[in-house]
């Protein structure tokens, strides 16, 4: 089978994956990555295909998640996956979502924004988008917000163990020890939250029932963990990268300012043109076939959704961030039927997807109401690094204070 020369996980594609992705999509649509041990799918109908046929299942996070977090809802399938997600998913959506999140988001970026506003200069990254959304999340779960420096460290432990393409040994023993200290603290919180219930998420989740059935002290305590890095990782990341591509289009910004409506359109376009997920993997559960060639049960594919998000056959003008353009449906961008592949689709589509863009919503309007004439500080893009997950690890602006 014909492999492409300058492939994903080499020095070139850590630089500027797109054009490899493009490579890979055009002509190597189906192919088996020996490093990966994965075969690699990457056209847009074929990877909306892997997302909604039932034959591809989540069982790779066995391997890839629980040594972390332990069995979460990412890997189940069938009955237990839609009892957990009924349990989860109304605190992550519709009144919940606003009574849970809303003002605590707000809160939470007034504070931050607060601490330099009147500076002119920050550097968005570290002193806020990566900051917000753990801490929101933190806040939420009715945590001490003493304890908010020690689940910094543990997300971004447990980040690291996922992006971990070198295997280094000390960041893989590190991922492990955050499982250990991460079970250490909550087995007790949810004890005592069972015993003490209050409004937060927590407890909400401890006394959640479906057909009179709750989720296990051990499935609370995997759920918290996903919850801390999924419910961070894919806004603070997508945020850095949606106020990147706005900053190297003033033009858009200067409409976003004016109309903010469109920031869920940013949003959507930033999902789509920059995703901080590049990939995810499936496994296939019995034999599948893609371009004449048979991916056999067992195997794990890799869904490359930079490269689906980019595909000429489903959007004009791919490769250009346009929040105007016609081919990508605002609201439709935030459900199961989105055409862009960032957030997944069908069963596993990420439940904390309204999560993420109220976030982003609430984040951008203060910004904008706190920073004018925003420029990068050296005049230059920031820098992306990732291979699995991408964005600006810094992004150092300048403004004009508004008071």
């Amino acid at each position: 089978m014909n492999r492409p020369q300058i492939d994903i996980m080499t020095p070139e594609y850590e630089v500027d994956p797109n054009p490899i992705l493009a490579n890979i999509r055009e002509n190597h649509p189906i192919y088996f990555h020996e490093g990966l041990d994965s075969w690699v799918l990457s056209r847009h109908e074929d990877i909306l295909e892997a997302l909604r046929n039932p034959s591809f299942t989540t069982e790779n996070y066995a391997w890839q998640l629980e040594p972390v977090h332990g069995k979460n809802i990412l890997q189940m399938e069938g009955s237990d996956h839609r009892s957990m997600r009924a349990i989860v998913t109304p605190t992550l959506r519709g009144d919940q979502l606003r009574e849970n999140f809303e003002s605590v988001a707000e809160h939470n970026a007034k504070e931050l924004i607060d601490v330099w506003r009147y500076d002119g200069n920050v550097e968005l990254v570290s002193q806020f988008t990566l900051r917000l959304p753990l801490s929101v999340i933190i806040d939420v779960l009715g945590l001490d917000a003493e304890d908010k420096p020690k689940f910094h460290v543990w997300y971004n432990a447990i980040h690291d163990y996922f992006t971990n393409t070198a295997g280094d040994p000390e960041v893989e023993a590190a991922g492990l020890r955050t499982h250990d200290e991460l079970k250490a603290f909550l087995m007790p919180l949810i004890q005592e939250r069972k015993m003490n219930p209050g409004e937060d998420l927590i407890s909400k989740i401890v006394h959640a029932e479906i057909d009179g059935e709750r989720m296990s002290d051990i499935d609370i305590k995997s759920y918290i963990s996903f919850l801390l890095v999924a419910g961070s990782e894919s806004t603070d990341l997508q945020m850095a990268n949606m106020w990147m591509r706005l900053l190297e289009n003033p033009e858009q910004l200067k409409a976003v300012r004016e109309d903010r409506s469109l920031i869920r359109t940013a949003f959507a376009e930033a999902l789509r043109h920059t995703p901080a997920v590049l990939m995810i993997m499936r496994e296939a559960s019995e034999d599948v076939e893609f371009h004449g060639v048979t991916i056999p049960a067992g195997a794990t594919v890799t869904l490359m959704l930079a490269a689906a998000n980019r595909d000429p056959r489903k959007f004009s003008a791919p490769e250009t961030f346009n929040i105007f353009r016609d081919d990508l449906e605002t609201e439709k961008e935030y459900t199961a039927a989105a055409n862009h592949m960032t957030f997944a689709l069908g069963r596993h589509f990420c439940i904390g997807t309204y999560l993420a863009v109220m976030e982003a919503e609430i984040a951008t309007n203060l910004l904008l109401d706190a920073m004018g004439d925003i420029a990068f500080s050296n005049g230059k893009s920031p820098k992306q690094l990732g291979s699995f997950v991408r964005a600006p690890r810094h992004m150092p602006l300048t403004f004009t204070p508004i008071s």
